[in-house]
């Protein structure tokens, strides 16, 4: 069986180096060679410094602002299919664009689509990421995409935190299908809280739907951005009488000020990842890597395994651990 596999090799960009060197670690394989070389007026071009013919290559960015770490993931891939590598997977831990997945006013691009159709006009032949903002964003792919979910890293870690009267919120009716799941594998209940919005990162009101008085929440969601609707709903939820908020969220964007926003707030911590560099420490929120449970995708992928098990949490991903005060803002 071995014998008809093609040689594996991970390579990574510039964005997401160091998670990039976690995956390695946990895959067993050192991260190939490769550079950006970079113009005085700010143009760059990816080169592979080995050869890479007739290879399964699994090229690691996340696409988080600036579009520069887009852009460059493109131009990965289009080298390497002109160096004749044989599978290209895009392995994008935070899928960027992807909160523009529909027409939500007139005149608008739909920004996840049009990123889907950049990265199979590229040459990629697979795609991998996780918790992507609206699931239904696969369909807007023309190859094979592999979404796995942040709650088989988060669930675990809840169950560690042994909270007498667990649960779990969405801090909007967005997430309710996202909670619902991990409210349904926990067998807690959930609440929602709906809020409505002026324009983008700016909440006219909020109100909880449910019971919280006395129970500890934990808000889920996919994205942090300026935290503004987490701290809100944090608020809301205990002035409604809940004991503890916490907040779980896969990407830390945390743009503008959200980490000063989630400090001198009333969240009794941040939960996040690692799909997108913390950019500086904060006792307040802890990291949990993704590593482990993309190392074990990327071997099922490129062994032909069952990756099945890892859209759902059955067990928790062995070696998954938490980057706590260790993690180095970039």
């Amino acid at each position: 069986m071995s014998s008809l596999i093609n040689p594996v090799k991970l390579f990574s960009g510039s964005a997401s180096l160091d998670l990039s060197f976690r995956i390695s670690e946990y895959y067993g394989k050192e991260l190939g060679n490769m550079a950006v070389n970079r113009f005085s007026d700010g143009e760059f071009q990816p080169s592979f410094n080995e050869s890479i013919r007739g290879c399964d290559l699994f090229l690691i960015q996340s696409t988080y602002p600036s579009a520069d770490n887009l852009l460059e993931l493109l131009m990965m891939i289009d080298a390497a299919k002109r160096a004749s590598a044989n599978y290209i997977t895009a392995v994008i831990p935070y899928f960027g664009f992807a909160r523009q997945d529909r027409k939500d006013k007139p005149r608008v691009s739909i920004g996840s689509k049009l990123v889907a159709d950049l990265l199979a006009a590229a040459g990629a032949s697979r795609v991998m990421t996780m918790e992507l903002h609206a699931p239904q964003i696969q369909g807007f792919f023309n190859i094979p995409v592999d979404h796995l979910e942040s709650s088989i890293i988060f669930i675990p870690y809840i169950r560690s935190l042994n909270l007498p009267n667990l649960t779990i919120a969405a801090p909007d009716v967005g997430a309710s299908n996202r909670i619902r799941e991990v409210a349904k594998q926990m067998n807690v209940p959930m609440v929602i809280c709906d809020k409505e919005r002026r324009r983008a990162n700016e909440i006219a009101n909020m109100t909880v739907i449910g019971d919280v008085k006395d129970a500890d929440i934990v808000l889920v969601d996919d994205i942090i951005d300026t935290g503004g609707t987490l701290c809100k709903a944090a608020s809301l939820l205990m002035e409604k009488g809940a004991r503890s908020v916490r907040a779980m969220c896969a990407h830390p964007v945390l743009s503008g000020k959200a980490i000063e926003n989630i400090e001198n707030s009333v969240l009794t911590e941040l939960v996040i990842t690692d799909t997108i560099p913390l950019r500086r420490h904060s006792e307040r929120i802890k990291v949990l890597s993704v590593a482990p449970l993309f190392a074990r995708a990327i071997r099922n992928v490129h062994e032909y395994g069952s990756i099945s098990s890892l859209f759902r949490i059955q067990q928790p991903v062995q070696g998954s651990f938490d980057l706590g005060a260790d993690s180095k803002a970039e």
